[in-house]
């Protein structure tokens, strides 16, 4: 059962690299419906400028908005987002990773960069958003593509080498596109198998969650999951909404 008597009463929503709290948009209206104090605000610059940002800076910023709001609150988290999330973990009721960088980190190359940055708002194009969200409406396409920002290569570049974090003392629901071309669906599974959390598969991209057609219903289903009782499964797992700890 839920630790806690009082109804929830605020989330925190913390955007992916290279966005923003507009990504949160339909979430929070989702989240405001379910009579939710919704805090959704963008990641800032540390002091020495973009380029010099950390990790534990944006870290930092999270913690405080989290202190801003009353319990019980829900942290969630997309991308970057999620493992910023993770970081800070303890300062939350719930938590709720959708496509997280996982914090063993990610294979791969950096991103190219300019003076440091990432340069994703100054090349942000119709055709590039098309491309990275094509689970989208036309009319959210035209509306995101503008609003991309530069990134902070030092920031990408922790992430992507990961961070230890320990394991949330909360309960944790990870989402997963199948299509995710980011953050594999596998790497997402096994963190929610790793940790006794809950697994949501969803169909497409990295970003779709947020800003697809489907990110009304699945959050929704977040929703629903926050909502539910733990009670535990017959092989252990808790169970609540269809949804098997660490199952897929």
């Amino acid at each position: 059962m839920r630790p806690w008597t009082e109804p929830w009463r605020a989330a925190v929503l913390v955007h992916g690299a290279g966005g923003g709290g507009w990504e949160w948009v339909v979430w929070a209206r989702v989240l405001e419906a379910a009579g939710l104090e919704v805090l959704a605000p963008d990641l800032q610059p540390g002091v020495a400028g973009l380029a010099a940002t950390t990790l534990d800076d944006y870290a930092g910023q999270v913690g405080d908005w989290l202190r801003a709001v009353p319990r019980p609150r829900l942290l969630v988290g997309a991308s970057l987002g999620g493992l910023l999330a993770m970081m800070q973990a303890g300062q939350a009721d719930a938590l709720v990773l959708v496509n997280p960088l996982p914090p063993e980190g990610l294979p791969g190359e950096g991103r190219d960069a300019a003076d440091g940055c990432v340069p994703w708002g100054r090349r942000a194009s119709l055709a590039g958003t098309r491309q990275a969200l094509p689970d989208a409406a036309p009319a959210t396409l035209a509306w995101a593509w503008r609003r991309w920002r530069d990134e902070s290569a030092q920031v990408l570049a922790q992430a992507r080498a990961g961070r230890a974090v320990a394991r949330p003392a909360c309960p944790v629901l990870v989402i997963a596109s199948e299509g995710d071309d980011e953050v594999p669906a596998a790497a997402s599974a096994a963190l929610a198998a790793r940790w006794g959390a809950d697994l949501l598969r969803v169909p497409g991209s990295h970003v779709g969650p947020l800003l697809g057609r489907q990110a009304a219903g699945i959050a929704a289903q977040a929703v629903d999951w926050m909502n539910a009782d733990r009670r535990t499964g017959p092989e252990g797992g808790r169970v609540q909404g269809g949804l098997q700890a660490g199952g897929g």
